[in-house]
């Protein structure tokens, strides 16, 4: 597919890598590090979530199961569309910037839509679904994580918000349909109130 780049997210980008170039020494360290490691973040909110919910009933333990699948399915549809697309990376599209990242991905590792982005989105939504008191934290630090791949300049604006929206999709889609069908392949459980209590796409409060 032939490279089509919206010219409002080139001026984003621009201007986003510029701030980010002026700004103190300490925030750019920490921006270069918490792209990375607020994935890691993510990750442990959802197991958080998980816990939660597994001890209760079969649907509730089928969705503790679907939702790291999920996760997975998100990161590879992004993979498969940066194949469709094959969108340059704007740090090496655009020249005579400074990126807070230090270094570019090499050619070939293309730009849209963004795997951070994605995961970050899909870790979210699963978290919401799965305890909605933790997506307080979550949904936040999602946005935050996502916005980071702009500010240390390796992706253009609508490479994460696309990112974003197909793994809170993609995770969303499946955590609506799947735990129904697998509860029904696990053994009956039973809430810890006593009483039977499925998933219903929401956790517990």
């Amino acid at each position: 597919m032939a490279e089509v780049v919206p010219g409002f997210s080139v001026e984003w980008y621009q201007d986003v890598v510029e701030v980010a170039d002026r700004s103190p020494e300490p925030v750019r360290w920490f921006a270069a590090h918490f792209t990375e490691g607020s994935v890691v973040l993510l990750g442990l909110l959802l197991l958080a979530a998980a816990w939660r919910r597994f001890g209760g009933p079969a649907r509730d333990r089928a969705a503790t199961l679907v939702a790291p699948v999920a996760v997975l399915l998100a990161y590879g549809s992004s993979e498969w569309l940066k194949t469709v697309v094959d969108q340059e990376r704007p740090c090496r599209g655009l020249t005579g910037l400074t990126i807070v990242a230090g270094h570019c991905p090499p050619s070939g590792d293309w730009s849209f839509p963004s795997n951070h982005a994605t995961t970050a989105g899909a870790l979210a939504a699963a978290t919401v679904l799965l305890c909605p008191r933790l997506g307080w934290l979550a949904v936040p630090l999602a946005l935050l994580a996502a916005a980071s791949r702009t500010f240390v300049g390796v992706h253009y604006p609508h490479d994460v918000l696309a990112g974003v929206l197909l793994g809170a999709l993609v995770v969303t889609a499946l955590l609506l349909t799947l735990p129904g069908p697998v509860g029904r392949r696990l053994p009956p459980g039973r809430a810890p109130d006593g009483g039977a209590r499925g998933f219903t796409g929401a956790g517990r409060r």
